[in-house]
This record gives structure tokens, sequence and C-alpha cells, in this order.
């Protein structure tokens, strides 16, 4: 048997570490970025497999996306917004592959469109609940169907109304569904979570402009802010 012998370090360590982009921060980026009037740049954007799911299906919805510089880990994005009012329709079903935040905002997101769609992923993306969104979209006045509780979501045209709404288990992906609903609906949005969740969405959205207001545990967004700045972000 051989021995392995440790030697001592003479000198200490050295060299740099990059790590990729949230992943999370890099899907909000790209769909608030498609409703920002303007150009929104986006530095260090993560490409997974999950954020090119919602990557393609912004595109699928006629906002231009251009990559400025493509790396391994990071990519850099000029997004092209069409605004609050000009998104587009998609020639088919938008396919959310196996991204759970993909389909979960974009529900929230197309429930406030003057024009339907089509929600669908892998299978198993179909496994996994939808009616913590459904749900509270509905009491919202959105038309949306599921199956069985899950994929694929049918989203058809609804005028929307600001609701209270208490998350009985809080859920970032929850809370960002129902706040991107509310920049279409008319009156407050005030949204409640029993413990701390990711606020990625309301950063990015008070960068823009929105004028949220956060107190014991609620989250409000008034009434729809007519147009949002667009984002200049680099993904931490």
């Amino acid at each position: 048997m051989k021995t392995l012998r440790i030697l001592p370090q003479t000198s200490p360590l050295s060299g740099a570490v990059l790590v990729p982009g949230d992943k999370s921060v890099s899907h909000r980026a790209v769909m608030l970025a498609a409703l920002a009037d303007g150009e929104s740049r986006v530095r260090r954007w993560l490409p997974a497999g999950d954020t090119v799911a919602t990557l393609a299906a912004v595109q699928a919805l006629g906002v231009s996306i251009a990559v400025i510089e493509r790396g391994a880990q990071a990519w850099e994005l000029a997004v092209t917004g069409r605004g609050l009012g000009g998104l587009r329709p998609a020639a088919g079903s938008l396919d959310c592959r196996h991204a759970g935040t993909c389909l979960r905002l974009l529900a929230g997101l197309l429930s406030g469109q003057p024009f339907a769609s089509v929600l669908d992923g892998s299978e198993q993306l179909r496994r996994r609940p939808m009616r913590r969104i459904t749900g509270p979209l509905r009491q919202m006045g959105a038309d949306i169907d599921d199956h069985d509780g899950r994929a694929p979501l049918t989203i058809r045209p609804a005028p929307l109304r600001g609701i209270r709404y208490e998350m009985p288990v809080a859920s970032a992906q929850v809370k960002s569904a129902l706040l991107l609903a509310g920049l279409f609906a008319a009156g407050e949005t005030a949204v409640w979570q029993p413990g701390p969740t990711r606020d990625h969405t309301e950063r990015m959205l008070r960068a823009m402009g929105v004028p949220l207001a956060e107190a014991n545990g609620w989250v409000r967004l008034p009434g729809s802010p007519g147009q949002l700045a667009p984002l200049d972000l680099t993904v931490p």
C-alpha cells in the first residue's frame, strides 16, 4: 500500500473564481425588461436551461433580444422593451421546458394581456402544482384554466382588478406572479407574506420607477404605473 504524503504549503494560494449569475434574477430581468419602454442592458445573465426557456418565451411574445456578448457562464443582453401594452400573441403555446419560475411568473404577466396564451412545458413541469398561482389570479379576474391543477395553462383576455391576498405559505413565485399581474390591474394589489421571501421582483420594479410600498409583511403595488423605465443591471 502506498503512503500519501502531504507536503507543507510553502506559498499562499491565489487565483480568481467567476461565479455564475443568479438564476432567479436572470428570469425576472428578461421578463421585466420586456415590459420597459426602451432598451435595457443586462450583464452577467445566466444562460442555463431554465433561463433560456424564459428568454425564448419572451422573444415569442414579440420582444427583440440581442446577445451582445456570449460567454460560457454569462451573456450580456440588450432587450428592446415593448412597454406594458406592446407584447404580441405567440404563434403557438409557450414552452417553459422544466422552468417553474418561467411558467408561474408568465402566468401573472400574461393574465393582463389583450390576447390569449397557452403556457406548457415538459412532463416534469406538468406534474408541478399550479393552483397556488391560478387561484389568486382568478380572484383578480383572470380567465385562466389549468388541467387538474397543473400545466398546461390557458389564459384568455380579461380585465384585472387589484386584490388583497394573504399567502398561506411564503412564496417568491406567487408574490411575483401577483405583482406582475398587478401592473395591468385596476386599483392596488397588496400581497402579504407570512415569512421572508426573495425580493428580486420588488427591487427591479423600484429600479424601473414603480412606487412599491412594504410594511408589516405587506407588499403594495398601486394601479398600473403606465410605463416602466429600462433596466441597467448586472446580475449578481
